[in-house]
């Protein structure tokens, strides 16, 4: 098809490929590639940007504009889409032939205007590390204005928007800037940068560097998230958890702290703004602290001059205009003097500044960009400027990094990330490593760490480090009690709350007796009602005035749940007082609601059916659960409100009804309870009402949100088998898909609780979420109701694999798995063969993009001589190699039921595709074989052809990407149909 042709056909592709990040960087390389290829002139670049149009608008005009210029103008388009668009854009789009060759062709200049234009495309990305010395000497040779200068340096610009505003100035300007700007751009590249940096800085920077350090310094030398009744030093304590990064839909790569910043994982260059996502006490607070620490001592980031690090809970306290130079001054570290010098240095190097900002899911406005705000010395609220610094609207060019939650992260802030980073936990090594470090004792730390190994619910919820440090701070309880381990999370927060009670028993009494709730009532309903009335109005921070109101005391306070915001109160002259978690203030609020005797259950309907309604606008408020519940109230802070309602699930159980019965009449905690109940009845059934009719031909398939999740975690705090079998009974489906729902080791257990009773065995789909090898283990109890397992992208190792295996063999519907993207060496595949020796009638295997070598296909091989019922195998993406191919075709030669292999991307040659041609040969079954891309050459495809001719059933063979010329495709695709190259 001509290139024209392409062009007009896929014109909606081409435009959505272009206009689908929503930012102009792609348009502007396209433009750039086009000026220097001469397929534009400069009037045609102008028609194209000239007015301020839409994105898409221009991307329209562009394709109008090229299309009207005739089969070379649309081929040279089509290659320089190939060229700028990144690999995970290109699927499905064709970019023609020939490209390669014809963009490649550079004309001599006849002149400096005309060598600028052919060299753009690399200008762009060479000028910005040296714009504002390229501007001085332009300045100095007469060739720009301040006024110039200026219209470049705007600070809505991205920094390779100001190089291109420079280019189009230098040719506005005429030929002596062109020659001007060549001059010193040869100076430039003869001449290495010997001075550093640091040397910039003048005496007031770096007086005010040496303050910034020393502050940020002191801030994070103590762990302040759990240090309410001891302090912690950050270095003794600090344990790595697993951090992922995203870069496509196939791809997980783990980064470690120094890559945080660092170009791995990058998906918007564009972007300044870096998010670490993760659930509530997944380590994100920490893990910001221990980079601000590390920063001060100059061990990382070394190339940050300056961070300022910012909290957004504490932003909600500051009720002033501010503008950015107050803002940092004042929030941070106070300069003493020289403030509009050192002022006008962050302005001047955006990209030797650090802004980070913890907890974006706890500040009280959503996030918007509706308003545009880029001076940094004017005022304005500060929800306003912290959104157009995340957007880069202000302050383009200083990198920021946000903690957050996943659920408080919209669409809307996702196109101005720079990259997406998920904090997972602790991995069962960081585990034993974070409470070894918390006992002194290696006998007691010892017995916690196996305490915990041996109870597989505790593990799974250690992996979040805020329970892990629950249950190590609570070692005593945990071993002696007699009670059994905690198996929930409300267990685990009863036992704090018991564990920090025992300081107001006198000495010679340090055991609490049966009735302990009671005897402290009144002080957990004075916290409960503080920390009820802080998630109505988004307030994590407390003043002394609002203690009094709620009539805390000084006793209370040493208690511990409660701790002081050093650096708020130093900085307002005024006491502020935090909880030690937000769990910690979302499990009060619940003991609240729990407790309170006025009879009112509406604030509990309202608590659990706010959590099926969409969020809309600002932040609007609980209503207090004293008074009556108003109907058209929307409730804020979804991801703390549904904590909060998971204890209050697990407070209303069963279990703990002889514990709360003597502080609330029997009767008021069955009814709560019971409204608990239909709550979460209504909403299972609501999710499943949602579920389509099946197409015809396809299983009958429910695709559950994340609040599905919620509703399943609530019925496992209720810890009642029948009301886990009365939530799924009716629940017919073939096929229950849970992909990118934040799923860990605690969501895992709470599933395998419910699916366990389902009437129906099902495929469960799990990929791209967090199970690892303890939520694998999890899982267990409900594996013989999974006729296939879908875990891709899931961390699991091969000692996963051993214990699913070890389940698996005797589960009798359980015939599937799918595991692309994990931790999977050949270790694994002994385990595999096993299953494959002692489960006759296994029918699928995909473990693509592992590790797994001939020795681990070896292994395979050996297992599947023993199994006549397999028909899909995977391998794609590992290493085996021709060794491993023939191992494989030998064991496979004979099968009458294999219909898919693929081995594509293993390292394969001609070897391998000989003996894989005598599997083709003796196939009975239509076979798809994958091949592509491998290193096979013509003779190796010789032997494919030869066997394909004496078998008419097997389907296609795939061999793109292979050691073959254009020549030899086209040929050998002529001879045999079957070949797809």
């Amino acid at each position: 098809m001509c290139a024209q042709q392409l062009v007009l056909r896929q014109r909606t592709e081409l435009l959505g490929a272009l206009c689908c990040g929503g930012t102009a960087e792609p348009l502007d390389s396209v433009l750039d590639l086009l000026l220097s290829w001469d397929v534009l002139v400069w009037e045609d670049y102008h028609n194209v940007q000239g007015l301020p149009k839409p994105l898409c608008s221009k991307t329209r005009d562009l394709l109008d504009l090229v299309y009207t210029k005739g089969e070379e103008a649309c081929s040279l388009l089509l290659a320089a889409f190939d060229h700028v668009l990144p690999e995970a854009q290109k699927a499905g789009l064709c970019f023609g032939k020939g490209n390669s060759r014809q963009r490649d062709i550079k004309k001599t200049p006849t002149s400096a205007s005309e060598a600028l234009l052919i060299d753009r495309p690399a200008l762009v990305k060479k000028i910005p590390d040296h714009l504002d010395k390229v501007l001085e000497a332009l300045k100095e040779a007469g060739c720009f204005t301040s006024q110039d200068c200026d219209g470049v340096l705007l600070p809505v610009y991205t920094r390779s928007q100001k190089v291109r505003k420079l280019l189009d100035q230098v040719r506005f300007n005429g030929e002596g800037a062109a020659k001007a700007l060549l001059q010193y751009l040869q100076h430039i590249d003869s001449k290495p940068q010997s001075v550093k940096e640091e040397k910039e800085l003048s005496t007031e920077c770096l007086r005010y560097k040496k303050k910034l350090c020393s502050s940020v310094d002191s801030q994070s030398k103590i762990l302040s998230i759990y240090g309410g009744t001891r302090r912690f030093s950050l270095e003794d304590i600090y344990t790595d958890g697993l951090l992922e990064v995203v870069q496509s839909d196939t791809k997980v790569t783990d980064l470690g702290l120094q890559d945080l910043v660092g170009l791995l994982g990058t998906v918007n260059e564009e972007a300044d703004t870096i998010l670490i996502s993760g659930e509530a006490g997944i380590g994100k607070s920490t893990l910001l602290q221990r980079l601000h620490l590390l920063w001060a001592q100059g061990t990382l980031l070394t190339d940050v001059h300056m961070l300022f690090p910012f909290s957004c809970r504490k932003l909600n306290a500051e009720k002033n205009m501010l503008s950015l130079k107050e803002l940092l001054f004042q929030h941070c570290c106070w300069a003493d003097q020289g403030q509009d010098e050192i002022f006008q240095f962050i302005l001047d190097y955006p990209h030797l500044v650090l802004f980070t900002f913890d907890g974006l899911d706890e500040f009280k406005h959503s996030f918007t960009d509706e308003e545009r705000h880029c001076c940094p010395t004017q005022q304005a609220p500060v929800h306003t400027l912290l959104f157009n610094l995340l957007q880069g609207t202000l302050m383009k060019g200083v990198q920021k990094v946000v903690t957050s939650r996943p659920q408080a992260v919209g669409p809307s802030l996702k196109r101005y990330l720079r990259k997406e980073v998920l904090a997972k936990g602790f991995s069962p090594v960081g585990i034993e490593h974070f409470v070894r470090k918390h006992h002194n004792d290696i006998t007691v730390a010892t017995r916690v760490v196996e305490s915990i190994k041996a109870n597989t619910a505790l593990l799974g919820l250690c992996h979040i480090p805020v329970f892990c440090w629950i249950i190590s701070k609570c070692y005593k309880e945990l071993l002696g009690c007699g009670e059994g381990s905690p198996q929930t999370v409300t267990d685990v927060y009863l036992m704090v709350l018991k564990h920090f009670l025992q300081k107001q028993v006198p000495q010679q009494h340090r055991t609490l007796g049966k009735g302990w709730l009671q005897e402290h009532l009144e002080l957990v309903r004075r916290l409960g009602q503080l920390a009820l009335e802080g998630l109505e109005t988004s307030c994590y921070v407390f003043t002394e005035s609002d203690l009094q109101k709620g009539s805390i005391t000084q006793q209370d306070l040493d208690l511990g749940f409660l701790i002081q915001c050093k650096d708020l109160s130093d900085y307002i002259d005024c006491k502020h007082f935090e909880f030690l978690h937000a769990t910690m203030q979302c499990f009060f609020a619940a003991l609240y609601i729990v407790l309170n005797n006025n009879g009112n259950c509406s604030v509990i309907v309202k608590l659990f059916q706010s959590q099926f309604k969409q969020p809309t606008g600002n932040h609007n408020c609980l209503v207090h659960c004293m008074m009556p519940v108003v109907d058209d109230c929307n409730v804020a802070e979804s991801p703390n409100l549904q904590i909060t309602s998971e204890f209050v699930a697990g407070l209303l159980s069963q279990r703990y009804r002889s514990l709360i019965e003597p502080s609330c009449p029997a009767v008021l905690l069955e009814k709560k309870s019971e409204k608990v109940m239909k709550c979460l009845s209504k909403g299972i059934q609501r999710h499943f009402k949602s579920i389509p009719p099946p197409v015809k031909g396809e299983k009958k398939s429910m695709h559950a949100m994340p609040g599905f999740v919620w509703l399943i975690k609530c019925i496992y705090e209720m810890q009642e088998n029948e009301i886990a079998k009365g939530a799924v009974a009716k629940l017919e489906i073939e096929h229950l898909k849970l992909t990118y729902c934040n799923i860990g080791p605690v969501e895992c257990t709470a599933l395998a609780y419910v699916l366990r009773y389902l009437p129906n065995p099902i495929g469960l789909q799990l990929d791209f979420n967090s199970v690892g090898d303890v939520g694998l283990e999890q899982l267990l109890p409900c594996l013989h109701i999974c006729q296939s397992l879908y875990l891709r992208n899931n961390n699991i190792s091969d000692e996963g694999i051993r214990k699913l295996v070890e389940k698996g063999v005797h589960c009798e519907c359980f015939v599937k798995v799918a595991l692309f993207n994990n931790k999977l060496t050949d270790e694994c595949t002994k385990y595999f063969a096993w299953l494959f020796k002692t489960k006759k009638d296994f029918v699928a295997l995909r473990l693509g993009n592992n590790k797994i070598t001939s020795q681990g296909a070896e292994q395979l091989a050996e297992g599947l001589r023993y199994n006549k019922s397999l028909q899909y195998l995977g391998l794609w993406g590992n290493n085996i190699g021709d060794k491993g191919a023939e191992a494989l075709a030998d064991a496979l030669k004979d099968s009458t039921t294999l219909i898919w292999l693929s081995l594509a991307d293993n390292n394969v040659g001609s070897a391998g595709a000989r003996a894989l041609a005598e599997l083709v040969k003796r196939s009975t079954t239509p076979l798809v074989l994958w091949l592509n891309p491998n290193c096979i050459k013509r003779d190796g495809v010789e032997c494919l052809i030869e066997a394909l001719k004496e078998n008419s059933t097997v389907k296609e063979v795939w061999l793109r990407g292979n050691n073959l010329s254009a020549e030899e495709v086209k040929e050998l695709s002529e001879r045999e149909s079957r070949l797809i190259f």
